[in-house]
């Protein structure tokens, strides 16, 4: 496949190095994220996209969009949700190549929990290359024993949903600032679900990190740097 041979992989502990070269002659650039749970990947997208005006797709938010909507491919999203099945590849493809059409995804756009799959990752590396789009991957590798730290201490106001870290002081916050609710640690965040949130992903990744890393450019680089990602990637060079 001719895929993602064309873009680069970049392989760091929390950022990106800014040393790839990209070929120039395709105009439209596909930054896809892979960040385990509390990784901060969600973070990083949000400025990446302040950073470079690239929108953030994720599959969440593609998934609620498209119920709201209530057209046809909607209809079957609400019903597949509703009856508790998982969301089938083909369904996810269809709003992905619904979503990267539309004219804010011109000079480019960020990937968030897609590819999931091999199927999906086959299917997204065709449709991009048929597009002519350039693709960097960047693979947000974080302690697994600092995420669960870091998870440990986070809270959530029941009201207003509001997420809240550590404090300065690297105590739990103890009430939303906005209510003064009193916040809550939320399931998914105690040591032991997120232990086994980290395997599962690792098994649900794994496979998908080795098929793209066999259709990129080497070499991945792995850097030590906590540096954000956006001040890795300077939007000039990223939308030349």
């Amino acid at each position: 496949m001719k895929d993602l041979r064309r873009g680069r992989a970049v392989f760091a502990d929390a950022a990106p190095a800014c040393d790839a070269r990209i070929p120039l002659e395709m105009s439209q650039v596909c930054l896809i994220l892979f960040g385990a749970p509390g990784s901060g990947k969600g973070t990083q997208a949000k400025l990446l996209n302040q950073s470079l005006g690239l929108p953030h797709i994720s599959t969440g938010d593609m998934l609620r969009e498209s119920v709201q909507r209530g057209d046809e491919l909607g209809q079957k999203v609400k019903a597949i949700l509703a009856s508790g099945a998982l969301v089938s590849d083909e369904v996810v493809n269809a709003l992905v190549a619904e979503r990267i059409g539309r004219p804010d995804c011109k000079q480019g756009f960020i990937l968030d929990g897609y590819p999931r799959t091999v199927n999906q990752a086959k299917i997204v590396s065709q449709m991009l290359n048929d597009r002519g789009v350039r693709v960097l991957v960047v693979h947000l590798k974080v302690d697994y024993n600092v995420i669960v730290d870091r998870l440990a201490v986070r809270r959530q106001c029941p009201v207003c949903k509001t997420i809240y870290g550590a404090s300065e002081a690297g105590l739990p916050v103890t009430a939303c600032a906005a209510d003064g609710t009193s916040v809550v640690i939320r399931e998914d965040d105690r040591p032991e679900v997120v232990r086994q949130r980290l395997q599962n992903y690792d098994n649900q990744t794994a496979p998908v990190l080795a098929f793209v890393m066999r259709r990129v450019i080497p070499p991945w680089t792995s850097m030590a740097t906590r540096q954000a990602v956006p001040k890795r990637f300077p939007k000039a060079w990223l939308l030349r």
